[in-house]
């Protein structure tokens, strides 16, 4: 069978990796501008890595364009509701329930999933914020990760793609025919 030229395709290039589009300066300055604006001017982001706890809870956005995939926070649960009462100030509840610290985390994942995404080439799309546990990581190639500290407490911000890794291109040479001749 023959295929008419404008019937083959042409391998396509698969879009980069985020490494190559972003990398940890520009998330942390991002991240540490988005909490002044929203936490307030003495709620400062420290680039020191710290320990997760066991029961953490997760915000993200997802960005949809020539780069597509999710800008995740992930943080203590306690953590989570220390910043809701920040991000809420006087208006914070003297209970907190649980939507409460989903609208705010979520918000806050909101306000750094738009401005990483207005960091990106091309025209993207901003999901809606989603909190619960974190979306898995399907190419650890396609993942940019900082990890800081509010207020003592760890918080890991990771721009991570949704593509799975792309299988290794072998050479013809590698596998003979079934007949055992090579190619």
């Amino acid at each position: 069978m023959t295929l008419a030229p404008d019937a083959v395709g042409r391998p396509t290039q698969p879009p980069p990796a985020i490494p190559a589009l972003i990398d940890e300066a520009t998330i942390e300055s991002i991240a540490g501008e988005a909490w002044i604006a929203l936490v307030g001017e003495d709620e400062v982001l420290v680039p020191v890595p710290g320990d997760l706890p066991e029961d953490t809870l997760s915000a993200w956005v997802d960005v949809v364009g020539p780069w597509t995939g999710s800008v995740v926070l992930t943080t203590g649960r306690q953590t989570a509701a220390e910043l809701t009462r920040a991000l809420l100030a006087e208006a914070a509840p003297e209970l907190l329930d649980h939507e409460d610290v989903t609208d705010a985390f979520g918000e806050i994942a909101n306000v750094v999933g738009g401005n990483v995404k207005a960091a990106l080439p091309g025209p993207s799309t901003l999901g809606l914020p989603e909190v619960g546990p974190a979306p898995a990581v399907r190419n650890p190639e396609d993942v940019c990760r900082i990890e800081v500290l509010w207020r003592g407490q760890p918080l890991v911000v990771s721009v991570q793609g949704a593509s799975p890794s792309l299988p290794v291109p072998h050479s013809p040479h590698d596998h003979p025919h079934q007949n055992g001749a090579s190619q």
